[in-house]
């Protein structure tokens, strides 16, 4: 893998049904703009609401789309190794680059069971796909280790990168020290990647980016001038993402009959609704994700009202690129009528 910014995409909908014409009117947005690759059918996605026909379909739109732009990285993760095998068989007869393997969720197996039931027999059958565990605890309920990681890469020279997301520095200390200098670890929190590529005892190479979906141009810049050792000129950058960083997750308190509810409302629920008020393809997240509340909306929109206003450059693209005017769409309630619950 190369060191660099790559995008976890959205999918977007139409009535419901995948819409492949703004799938790769994103991806060309993306390409554009200078994104190092493309991830393909992940959590951002919604790999787990996708028909494996319409998994593989989109997997092919963008593999096609990325071939000899950009690198392609297909999600086949899943909690049944035989589908694993599968999806990725087809990644890899459709041009894939790589594959990302979520661990597996809801059934838990151990770390030495991951490496061994599941990332081991993929890495096997197909040495020349890159392979990317993803390790999320938080979302999967499971978390393969630092030292099965370690074991992976000295076994299969395929398996030379991770994306962490298990916002535990600790743990990616500890990757480091196990898997050595030469191993790529990719940022999959988009609040911690400047902290990740600046701790000398991480070293991260880059990010696998939610934030990169709207602005791909300024997040691929600061991972570049990370990698260039330039962290004055990053930092600044990533102080004028942080508003766009911190809504990958929207947590709110709402009122009930009976009494105050936690409402968080996790990624893409909150960039969908974003991509769709700044005038981008998405159509909104297939059951049972759903909508943001009206607090939640509100949060999306004083977010991005920031941007647009301390740092226009950053949302620029979109204008350019998709023909909108933002100032306009942050303050005409039509743009989000039907992106949030009228009641709890």
């Amino acid at each position: 893998m190369k060191k660099g910014c790559y995008t976890a995409i959205a999918t977007p909908y139409i009535d419901g049904n995948v819409d492949y014409d703004g799938l790769d009117k994103l991806a060309e947005f993306q390409i554009q703009n200078g994104i190092t690759g493309i991830v393909a059918v992940g959590t951002t996605g919604e790999s787990p609401v996708l028909s494996w026909d319409e998994h593989n379909r989109v997997i092919e739109a963008i593999a096609k789309k990325t071939r000899d732009r950009c690198i392609c990285i297909a999600g086949t993760g899943s909690n049944n190794t035989a589908e694993s095998l599968e999806a990725t068989k087809h990644a890899a007869e459709v041009g894939a680059d790589a594959i990302l393997l979520v661990d597996p969720y809801y059934n838990g197996p151990s770390s030495l069971e991951i490496r061994r039931e599941y990332v081991a027999p993929i890495a096997a059958a197909f040495p020349n796909l890159k392979i990317i565990p993803y390790i999320i605890p938080g979302r999967t309920g499971a978390q393969m280790l630092p030292q099965d990681l370690a074991i992976l890469y000295k076994t299969y020279p395929n398996v030379s990168s991770v994306k962490e997301a298990t916002t535990d520095v600790s743990n990616m200390r500890r990757t480091r020290e196990c898997c050595g200098d030469d191993f790529i670890i990719l940022s999959g929190d988009d609040g911690m990647t400047y902290e990740m590529m600046i701790d000398p005892e991480i070293k991260a190479a880059g990010t696998i980016s939610v934030a990169s979906n709207v602005a791909p141009k300024a997040l691929s810049e600061m991972v570049r001038l990370l990698n260039e050792g330039n962290q004055s000129e990053a930092k600044t950058l990533m102080l004028k993402l942080q508003p766009l960083f911190s809504l990958v997750t929207v947590s709110t308190t709402e009122k009930t009959p009976y009494g105050d509810a936690l409402c968080k409302a996790r990624n893409p629920t909150a960039y969908k609704a974003m991509m769709s008020i700044l005038g981008m393809p998405a159509g909104g997240c297939r059951p049972p994700l759903g909508r943001l509340t009206q607090n939640g909306l509100n949060v999306v929109l004083e977010g991005l009202r920031k941007v647009y206003t301390d740092a226009p450059e950053i949302l620029q693209p979109i204008e350019e690129f998709f023909n909108v005017d933002l100032g306009q769409r942050l303050e005409d309630p039509k743009c989000w009528e039907e992106l949030f619950y009228e009641e709890y």
